[in-house]
């Protein structure tokens, strides 16, 4: 009887497009929390709704199936639920509704334009740079490739294209150049240390801008609806309260890193040499190239709002209506064109995860999951007697444990902790 079982569950294993036992665990969730007493001071719907987003942040931390499959089962679930409207038409009214988000749309578009640096070469090309300016040394090798992270994070809002499609092949064929290979157990030479910096480096840079990863924008948006819009941060407070922390960080990490997991090659005055050759096998910037850097000089300008400084604050513009016209202004000089538009599969899958995610937050909010849980959780505290210290430990742990605990990628943690952490206004 078990080896039928068992062979039943292989066959299902790999009949099914997902993955069984995740899909399980996560349909176990959905039904025991549905099972479950609505809890006093929210509406049997609002309970739903908490059910139907735990279940869906559960079903994408243990990868059920791709982060868009499952955005798109919410907004499925939430629609024929009809948690957040008395009539069909209302529900799916309200699981669309944050697709006309200008945050969303900020963080497609500006995905749309990151492609621009692998296009021309520009991203590579500031990132060998670097590399020919400080790369004698190993250690300075680690901090090329962390400036280069720090130049390209504001109009990168995709991390992992940042960090490994632009940053890593770099630092991949700099470890190559000195035969550090993993594969012929030769990866402590160099290679260990500027994996270790790159892949340091890149939340670093995140934290530091509002585009440089997609829950930025996110953050800020909850932030403006807890204080009843009495703060909202702007591209330019936010790049100057993380300046120099931020600036901190990247000065110590590589000395840290080094210390902690030194390369076996001290010197190397090959990498300048290696930088040298490629820049020069690139040639000259290109007119894409300098189409790509004049963009980017008109993003930074218009996001630090100087027009408005100097002008007036009739001369204010949106984030997302400056990053839509820097796009416009890549595909009219042929920087970019449609294809790469469309082909830009990860601009497509933010906007249907982040819309569902942000969605679901909304109508939380909406149906007063987020102000119950605010008092509950402010209660608690008060009761508690905490310290304001101990307060901002408690409120980071969820996000320390799905980064421990959960194979889920890093931009998973902000959608699935800082609605719990927004919601607390003691």
């Amino acid at each position: 009887m078990l080896k039928r079982l068992q062979d039943l569950f292989r066959y299902f294993n790999g009949a099914v497009p997902f993955r069984l036992v995740p899909a399980l665990i996560a349909t176990a969730v959905l039904v025991t929390l549905l099972l479950l007493p609505c809890p006093d001071g929210l509406t049997p719907k609002a309970w739903g709704l908490v059910a139907i987003f735990l279940t869906t942040i559960v079903a994408i931390i243990l990868k059920v199936m791709p982060i868009g499959v499952m955005a798109l089962m919410a907004i499925v679930i939430v629609s024929l639920s009809q948690v957040t409207s008395s009539s069909s038409k209302g529900a799916i009214t309200d699981a669309l509704g944050s697709f006309a988000s200008p945050l969303i749309w900020l963080i497609v578009v500006a995905i749309l334009i990151s492609r621009g640096l692998k296009k021309t070469g520009l991203g590579s090309r500031i990132g060998l740079m670097f590399i020919a300016l400080l790369g004698k040394r190993t250690l300075g090798v680690g901090y090329g490739l962390a400036i280069c992270e720090l130049v390209l994070a504001p109009f990168t809002p995709s991390n992992t294209a940042r960090g490994g499609g632009i940053v890593h092949p770099v630092m991949r064929s700099i470890a190559n150049a000195f035969d550090s290979d993993p594969a012929k157990g030769t990866e402590g030479k160099v290679g260990t240390y500027l994996a270790l910096v790159n892949y340091h480096a890149n939340p670093i840079t995140s934290a530091m801008f509002v585009t440089a990863t997609a829950p930025n924008p996110l953050v800020v948006d909850y932030v403006a609806r807890a204080t009843g819009q009495q703060l909202h941060l702007s591209w330019t407070t936010w790049a100057l309260c993380m300046l120099v922390p931020g600036l901190v960080c990247l000065l110590l990490m590589p000395l840290v890193i080094y210390l902690l997991s030194p390369p076996q090659l001290k010197a190397t005055p090959d990498a300048v040499d290696f930088a040298r050759g490629e820049l020069a096998r690139m040639g000259p910037l290109a007119p894409r190239e300098k189409v790509m850097m004049g963009t980017f000089g008109l993003l930074l300008v218009l996001w630090a709002n100087v027009p408005a400084m100097l002008f007036g604050p009739a001369w204010t513009l949106d984030p997302t209506v400056v990053a839509f016209l820097g796009l416009f202004v890549l595909i009219i000089t042929g920087t970019l064109d449609w294809d790469d538009v469309l082909s830009e599969k990860s601009a497509w899958d933010t906007l249907v995860w982040f819309g569902a995610l942000v969605m679901m937050a909304e109508q939380l909010n909406k149906l007063g999951v987020i102000g119950w849980f605010s008092e509950g959780m402010k209660h608690a505290i008060v009761a508690s007697g905490m310290g304001w210290q101990a307060i901002a430990a408690a409120l980071c742990w969820p996000s320390c444990f799905r980064t421990i605990c959960s194979p889920a990628p890093p931009r998973t943690s902000a959608r699935c902790c800082w609605p719990s952490s927004a919601s607390v206004r003691c």
